[in-house]
């Protein structure tokens, strides 16, 4: 799905000399380069404090933490989102409320939001998925209605702006009251581990976050808040002050593909593309994902691979179907948007390397068999 090979030979000189830079001062957590890196992103995005950590999970976990949510509060997210977003409420034994998507931009539906809150709402976390934007605007004032926190969900969309109603552009993650990344090796912004990041403007917040993601310690040995081990190590941090810099060059390479695809693909009325400003930067395209919907999607799965084009489909099971988080408060006719993406949604090879003759052999190939 993605080609980190080719984009690490255009970086190569700059990445190995970070590592070897670790190397050598024996300076491997909590170094110099993850303090650069931190500074770097803050700057980025418009932010007063970046908190990284070890992983995106992490990043939500520990963002849920600092808001003191308590056994039993309740926390909205969608049902079509990675696993990572209701595991960490479970896992704080908070109740998951799962609410369903939007077919358009398949993020968090807001009248679902609506009809979900009740008297133990204490927060929503709204997935930018796929790396396209939410409204923010119509989230935010759900909120303050509400009396709720807003968790951004941001593993997806780094790098994407979200334009206001008053015109104003801010970066995803940084809207809401806390946001949450992931550095993965596959994301726009990815290390060549494992990493994260916490986001927020709120200066009481981010110094508790800072201790918890240290074993709730601000003094060495000082135990003041209980807390975890979590750490960005200075390697990949290394690799992400390298990629940073040339995040919106990034992309701005996946939304030309992200058209080029579009293009080709939208002849077919069996398929239906993610529209797109493409003038715009609210979308970043983690994952190009098209809908197949004349009940074709499976064998058009295996008829790629069989290609040897890099597929998958993000996701194929609703979060309120997995066993972990089934629930007697759930229902399938509140659920129809998710459950129709789930059988004909697939994503298609999405990175920076991406050819004009790589989109023209994936594109023929999907419309020779849908």
């Amino acid at each position: 799905m993605v080609d980190l090979k080719s984009q690490y030979e255009k970086i190569k000189d700059e990445v190995n000399a970070s590592i070897q830079e670790v190397l050598e001062t024996n300076t491997y957590i909590n170094g110099p380069l993850v303090h650069q890196f931190q500074a770097d992103l803050e700057k980025y995005l418009g932010v007063k404090h970046v908190i990284p950590c070890a992983n995106g999970t992490d990043a939500l976990q520990i963002a849920m933490m600092g808001l003191d949510l308590k056994p039993g509060d309740e926390v909205i997210t969608a049902d079509f989102t990675f696993a990572a977003t209701v595991e960490v409420i479970a896992l704080l034994q908070l109740t998951p409320v799962l609410v369903d998507v939007d077919v358009d931009n398949m993020n968090i539906s807001l009248d679902a939001i609506r009809k979900a809150i009740t008297s133990k709402t204490k927060a929503i976390v709204p997935v930018h998925l796929f790396g396209r934007s939410v409204n923010m605007d119509a989230i935010m004032e759900i909120a303050k209605e509400h009396n709720l926190y807003v968790i951004e969900d941001n593993a997806q969309a780094i790098g994407a702006n979200y334009t206001s109603k008053d015109g104003s552009k801010t970066k995803v993650g940084t809207i809401g009251h806390v946001g949450a990344t992931s550095f993965f090796p596959s994301k726009n912004l990815g290390c060549y581990g494992d990493g994260g990041a916490i986001f927020t403007n709120d200066d009481k917040l981010a110094h508790t976050l800072r201790g918890i993601v240290n074993h709730g310690m601000y003094e060495r040995y000082h135990h003041d808040v209980v807390g975890v081990n979590s750490r960005l190590d200075s390697m990949q941090a290394g690799v992400l002050k390298a990629k940073l810099s040339r995040l919106d060059e990034y992309n701005t390479e996946r939304r030309k593909a992200a058209k080029k695809y579009n293009s080709a693909l939208s002849v077919n009325s069996n398929i239906v593309v993610p529209e797109f400003d493409s003038s715009g930067d609210n979308h970043v395209f983690h994952q190009y994902v098209i809908r197949i919907t004349n009940g074709k999607r499976d064998g058009l799965l295996a008829h790629l691979q069989s290609k040897d084009i890099p597929c998958a489909i993000y996701y194929p099971i609703p979060l309120h179907s997995q066993k972990a988080y089934a629930d007697t408060r759930y229902k399938e006719e509140d659920f129809p948007v998710t459950n129709q993406l789930c059988k004909e949604v697939i994503a298609l090879p999405m990175h920076t390397e991406l050819d004009d003759e790589q989109i023209k052999f994936i594109t023929d190939s999907i419309l020779e068999f849908v």
